[in-house]
């Protein structure tokens, strides 16, 4: 049976995804950190880090870099966290937030039931600093 974030990349569920190549996607976290907070999860389903295969690794923290640029850009936070957990989902996945403060590490912080506008809205303002940045091939419209 597919995890949830094979659904959300296959379109089955809805999700505000911000980066498709053919490794990953990437997505905004229904449970954000903080504006931009988005997860980079591999089209393959490995379920724990340590499963995975060097260079599926090194793909998912280039992404991630190129999306902690775009949430640095859009936001301006002092720092961007990047955090591997895997306890919500059984699905290998890279968070990447702003982060203002250490408190903001603490994903059991997370917000619960964000407002859906301002989540689209964070999305497109990723998008647009993806573009911007020259990553238009990878950013869906």
């Amino acid at each position: 049976m597919p995890t949830l974030f094979s659904r959300i990349i296959n379109g089955e569920l809805p999700g505000q995804i911000v980066w498709r190549d053919e490794v990953v996607a990437a997505f905004l976290s229904i449970n954000p950190m903080g504006p931009g907070h988005t997860l980079v999860v591999p089209r393959a389903e490995v379920d724990h880090w340590i499963d995975a295969d060097d260079e599926l690794l090194a793909h998912m923290h280039r992404v991630g870099h190129r999306l902690g640029e775009a949430i640095h850009a859009v936001w301006s936070p002092p720092r961007v966290g990047v955090l591997i957990a895997g306890f919500e989902v059984p699905h290998l996945h890279l968070h990447v937030f702003p982060a203002w403060r250490m408190a903001d590490l603490e994903i059991s912080k997370a917000q619960q039931n964000p407002d859906p506008a301002e989540l689209a809205k964070n999305a497109e303002s990723l998008r647009r600093a993806l573009r911007e940045a020259g990553h238009g091939e990878f950013v869906p419209a």
